[in-house]
């Protein structure tokens, strides 16, 4: 039997990622898993501090299971499909928003789910108003987090692919968790030159392994939630490191 069988929670066990129930479900974990609670917290904490000093609504897109708007009052929550708890459906390729009316879109591991982020990087420029931005915490590409995401986790991640596009057979099924590292390392040039719209503000590199230790939304927490503060007081000494160690990164995008 593999690792990842003995370890994969019991609630999430042969799931089908497209189906809204599933996302229920991974909802209901988080909020039971103490260590990854604390983890999403930390991350809501980080994207409301990056939010600009402007008027405006601010959108999440792929709420799903979580609960920024607990810490964010007014969130416009939103994902691919309905669930009960959402403002809003729509696909991040057609934003139903007015030009120039947004503050801010901030996203948790979305962008390497959207199979055409071109067509979000021009919705997002149309919607978000001078001075916004766009705020994501997303997967990202080095040594450590290549070794980890290729051979223990279920999302295709493939920093050698050739395009940013990639094959989806539905909602969430489709993905490249490198995606964020093509678009704003390797092919950062490309993205600044298709989209001059966008000024790409400040990428941080952390969370060697939190995430791993918590389990995610499909394994057994490793870590009790009080561990949490020790771990990340850990991960911070190993700053100067991050080029090599990192699993996530937070990307702000700023509109010119």
């Amino acid at each position: 039997m593999r690792l990842r069988d003995i370890l994969v929670h019991p609630s999430a066990r042969g799931l089908n990622p497209d189906d809204p129930r599933t996302t229920l479900i991974r909802r209901r974990i988080l909020m039971e898993k103490g260590f990854l609670r604390n983890l999403y917290e930390e991350w809501y904490r980080d994207l409301i501090a990056s939010l600009p000093p402007i008027e405006g609504p601010v959108l999440e897109i792929g709420s799903g299971a979580g609960f920024l708007n607990n810490s964010l009052p007014g969130l416009i929550t939103s994902d691919v499909f309905f669930l009960p708890h959402l403002s809003v459906v729509f696909d991040a390729g057609a934003v139903p928003f007015e030009d120039g009316s947004l503050r801010a879109v901030l996203m948790i591991d979305v962008l390497h789910h959207l199979p055409r982020p071109r067509r979000f990087f021009r919705e997002a420029a149309r919607c978000v108003r001078q001075g916004g931005v766009v705020v994501m915490i997303e997967p990202w590409v080095t040594p450590w987090s290549t070794f980890v995401y290729s051979r223990f986790h279920t999302e295709p991640f493939e920093p050698d692919a050739g395009h940013w596009e990639f094959p989806s057979a539905g909602p969430l099924t489709g993905a490249n968790g490198a995606l964020p590292w093509i678009v704003f390392h390797r092919d950062r040039s490309l993205f600044e030159a298709t989209f001059p719209d966008w000024h790409v503000s400040g990428i941080d590199l952390g969370m060697p392994f939190s995430y791993i230790l918590s389990g995610g939304m499909t394994m057994r927490a490793l870590m009790p939630g009080f561990a949490f503060g020790f771990v990340r007081r850990l991960e911070r000494l190993l700053g100067p490191w991050m080029d090599g160690l990192a699993m996530f990164a937070k990307i702000v995008l700023t509109r010119r």
